[in-house]
């Protein structure tokens, strides 16, 4: 009966000259038992299909007669994907099972994208999948009479669930389904689909709740990853960061013309403008075949890249994490990754973007962008071989999203707070969520709190007789609808040609600095910056040339915690003279040289160097935590010896160590014996040691956007950068003096600890030192661990022209003598 059951199903993929694999099976079988889960499942292995079958199955097997009839089923299921690229192939795949099954459903697309003729007809007019974002979700829960909209749903399908677990927008999900799950029938389904993360049964639970088991199914499907790693003709022994990729432009040409179509992968969307220009300089006959896709190009453009892909008309597009995730785009069968991904999930999942079909093998070229992150290139093929990958935690008691979902039901149909609780400690992010605290956000969006009381535009929820909490007023929900979501960004500008063709958008940070007549590369075109009208930056095409390149906040990807300790492990076999791959190999030279002048550390030991140049005196340390780690440790450890000796320092870092250096002589050897890195007192030197309160005031903004407290403006008007940190900089000064408890200003203290400054990673890399032996080495001259860490301190105050000239001079006479 079971097999009689899934028999449509294997008709149709027979029909495709396919065979499910044993883990569709699974999922089709638990599926129509009425279990809910997570399903792990590598990229292009038919994931999508190992759940969207058996929906169709369970309708089949629930109208037996008259499956074949259209008829008002209402939404039967919703899909949440966190792209919304990812939405239109979703759509096409699955109506088009529908058409050849001769199911007779309507799968339809719900985003920010969707017209609003259409929006009113899915509500008058339900289909029968409902392919939306998480945002989206919460819009329609701000609805009048949103429970009939859920009144037939089955089943809640999460892709992609790796990429929502560890930010807010999971928790906005995990609001979403408590919610929803109250509302329906309890024998709603909910499916998580993820790629492979190391915590797998923890990031079950955070989707599933405590109300359903844990359960994980796994495709046991060889995934194959060909990595092939591109090397320069010659190694340079003392390597610096980020001048290396677009000097083997070359090599990569033969690659792309050997392919018939490829993704270029770039860490940030400044290096996807470049790489673009360069290919166009050395190639402008493959002029229509290159196209650039990244998160700040009109929504039409990406689109067009998108279908222009799929469709077989481009050879390369050069992109960013913005074509991370699962679109299908068949025709892809190799991938170029520039530069290290600093992490072993995001390689894979880059990976999976070509041979995305089952069996098919994914063909990724590593392009180092300096000598060093060939040690990450082996740490990435031990990482793949062993199948070790990064956990994800997701945010708890983030109090910013629960104000905006409460005002977002507020806006709807209200509720009442006694039956809301038991829902909200439902979802996993808030299952320690007090009554007090509870208490305290109804009393804020009630009344403004204690501190905002006098102000009405605080008090935006009415409170009826029956204890029903209300919006009434339009203009305050008009606004809620205009803000809802958890992705704060810093404020952008558009870019528009004089006719008013719009390109996309750049931070308003770069627009700033910008004079009339200044050009820059943009959208994968030379431009002259000519005004400023409207929030808007008026360009014009300049036939003059710029390398100025728009960059964005947070533009560099700090190493996983995951992928820095495989590299200590090949780090710990080249020290011992294993050159365990080709990539290590190759380097033998620098690192002979580094294990030469100083020392190849492994996993036992803290190599720390020191030196005495006409700069000053310099001590490198090298933990191999990341960068964003090395950030806080640096400032950790300045501190602490400032606190014994009247010492000032800079500080410079990369992912492998950082550097301090100082005017004066540094008593490294003293220090070291005072117990350094002691865990006593931690977190109270932590703050100590950099300015907690001036970044608890920018994570402040963020919050105070998303709870709602700050508004960011209305479509084409957005409020200015700095209007919003004077804003949020006036509020957060008032909870500070006048509401020390506010939960809101608790919460940016503590993401400021647990986020921002990894508090917790802190804690586990000074575990780490104080397990390992500490070796003060003195070398004659910069060894190649120091230099690239060196070099990127002096970047900070030279030009890009004058950094290549003047590394170039340091490394000559590195050759030589001592010190540059």
């Amino acid at each position: 009966m079971e097999n009689k059951s899934l028999s449509p199903a294997i008709r149709w993929f027979e029909a495709k000259g396919w065979k499910p694999f044993p883990f569709q099976l699974e999922t089709w079988k638990d599926y129509l038992k009425g279990k809910s889960g997570l399903l792990n499942a590598p990229t292009g292995s038919g994931k999508t299909f190992a759940l969207w079958m058996p929906a169709l199955l369970q309708y089949l097997q629930n109208h037996p007669e008259e499956w074949s009839k259209p008829r008002k089923n209402g939404i039967q299921i919703i899909w949440i994907t966190p792209l919304r690229a990812l939405a239109q192939d979703l759509q096409r795949a699955m109506q088009e099972a529908c058409l050849e099954m001769g199911i007779p459903w309507r799968v339809e697309v719900r985003n920010g994208d969707t017209d609003q003729k259409v929006r009113k007809n899915q509500l008058r007019n339900p289909p029968e999948c409902l392919v939306t974002t998480p945002e989206t979700l919460h819009i329609l829960l701000s609805q009048k009479e949103h429970s009939r909209l859920f009144e037939d749903l089955k089943a809640i399908v999460i892709d992609e669930w790796h990429e929502l677990l560890g930010n807010k927008r999971g928790v906005q999900v995990q609001l979403a389904l408590a919610y929803i799950r109250q509302l329906c029938s309890p024998t709603l389904q909910v499916w998580g689909i993820s790629a492979t993360i190391g915590n797998m049964e923890a990031s079950c639970r955070v989707l599933l709740g405590d109300q359903l088991p844990v359960h994980v199914i796994r495709a046991k499907v060889e995934k194959h990853i060909q990595l092939h790693t591109i090397y320069p003709d010659e190694l340079e022994k003392y390597p610096w960061s980020g001048h290396l990729g677009i000097r083997l432009i070359e090599k990569i040409i033969p690659i792309i013309e050997k392919h018939r179509s490829l993704l270029l992968f770039t860490n940030t969307r400044a290096q996807a403008e470049l790489w673009y220009q360069q290919l166009m300089v050395v190639r402008p006959d493959w002029a229509g075949w290159v196209a650039i896709h990244h998160g700040s190009l009109d929504q039409s453009v990406r689109s067009w890249v998108e279908e222009s892909l799929h469709g077989g008309k481009l050879k390369l597009v050069v992109c960013t994490s913005s074509l991370d995730l699962g679109v299908d785009f068949r025709p892809v069968d190799a991938v170029i990754q520039v530069g290290s991904p600093k992490g072993v999930a995001r390689f894979m999942q880059r990976a999976g973007r070509s041979g995305h079909q089952p069996g098919q093998s994914s063909i990724i070229y590593f392009l180092p962008t300096n000598a060093l992150e060939l040690i990450e290139a082996s740490a990435l093929r031990l990482a793949m071989d062993t199948g070790d990958m990064e956990h994800i935690h997701c945010p708890t008691h983030t109090i910013d999203v629960l104000i905006q979902f409460l005002v977002t039901l507020s806006v709807g149909d209200g509720f009442y707070p006694e039956k809301l609780f038991p829902v909200l400690r439902a979802a996993y992010s808030f299952q320690k969520l007090t009554q007090e605290e509870f208490h305290w956000v109804l009393t804020f969006i009630t009344k403004g709190g204690e501190s905002l009381g006098e102000y009405e535009e605080f008090a935006k929820v009415t409170v009826e007789t029956d204890n029903k909490h209300v919006i009434k007023d339009k203009k305050t929900a008009m606004r809620h609808r205009l803000s809802m979501g958890t992705i704060v960004s810093d404020p952008m500008y558009k870019i528009k040609f004089k006719n008013g063709t719009y390109l996309g958008m750049v931070e308003e940070y770069f627009i700033s600095k910008l004079k009339q007549g200044d050009r820059f590369f943009f959208s994968g075109r030379n431009l002259e910056f000519l005004r400023l009208r409207d929030l808007s930056a008026i360009v014009q095409l300049s036939k003059r040339k710029s390398n100025l390149v728009p960059s964005y906040m947070g533009g560099r990807i700090s190493l996983t915690s995951k992928l820095s300790a495989k590299m200590r492990e090949i780090l710990e076999a080249a020290a011992h003279k294993d050159y365990r791959s080709e990539e290590v190999a190759y380097l033998t030279p620098l690192l002979e040289l580094q294990q030469r002048l100083s020392l190849i550390p492994d996993a036992q030991t803290l190599l720390i160097e020191q030196y005495h140049t006409n700069e000053g005196h310099h001590v490198f340390f090298f933990p191999f935590e990341g960068r964003m780690v090395h950030e806080v440790l640096a400032a950790l450890v300045a501190y602490r010896i400032s606190v014994s000796y009247p010492l000032s320092f800079s500080l410079a870092m990369n992912d492998y160590g950082f550097e301090l250096l100082s005017d004066s002589p540094i008593p490294i050897a003293d220090v070291l014996e005072e117990n350094l890195f002691t865990e006593e007192n931690l977190e109270d030197d932590l703050l100590a040691s950099i300015n907690e309160s001036e970044m608890a005031k920018r994570k402040f903004r963020d919050i105070a956007t998303i709870a709602g407290l700050v508004f960011q403006g209305f479509p084409g008007k957005p409020v200015a950068f700095k209007h919003l940190q004077a804003n949020s900089g006036i509020l957060y000064g008032v909870f500070d003096e006048y509401e020390p408890g506010n939960l809101l200003l608790k919460q940016a203290h503590r993401e400021v600890l647990d986020m921002q400054m990894e508090k917790d990673n802190i804690l586990h890399a000074i575990q780490e030192i104080n397990r390992q032996k500490i070796v003060l080495k003195s070398p004659v001259k910069w060894t190649p661990f120091s230099f690239p860490i060196m070099v990127d301190r002096l970047r900070a105050s030279l030009s890009s022209e004058t950094i290549e000239d003047r590394v170039r001079k340091m490394q000559a006479s590195l050759e030589d003598g001592p010190y540059p």
